[in-house]
């Protein structure tokens, strides 16, 4: 699980994806940091067929086989953003838990 969050980092964080999807890939790091908190057993608020979803669109996203190739320019990463955009408009509400999750974690409570 977590080789598979450094190679979603990795991939991400390529000049020509950073560059033009900062949003996109802003929202991708957002997943591999849920990947992780579940992994480490730190999150547990999302069903596990929600995880398996995640999981199984991370390994498309690294994967060098998939619908189009990643070495075409521009349209090799559409395949992954469409599949991206689907996760995020089907799991949105449990991620936004999972974000809201993480905000509340690194706030100090001095009270």
């Amino acid at each position: 699980m977590l080789l598979l969050v450094q190679q979603v980092l990795q991939k991400s964080n390529q000049k020509g994806m950073r560059n033009s999807l900062t949003d996109a890939i802003d929202q991708l790091q957002l997943l591999v940091r849920m990947v992780r908190s579940y992994a480490n057993g730190e999150y547990r608020g999302i069903a596990s067929s929600s995880f398996v979803k995640i999981v199984a669109c991370l390994i498309y996203f690294v994967s060098p086989i998939d619908l189009i190739p990643d070495f075409l320019p521009i349209i090799g990463i559409a395949d992954d953003l469409a599949l991206m955009g689907w996760l995020f408009k089907t799991l949105g509400g449990e991620i936004d838990k999972f974000s809201l999750w993480e905000r509340q974690k690194q706030v100090i409570n001095i009270g």
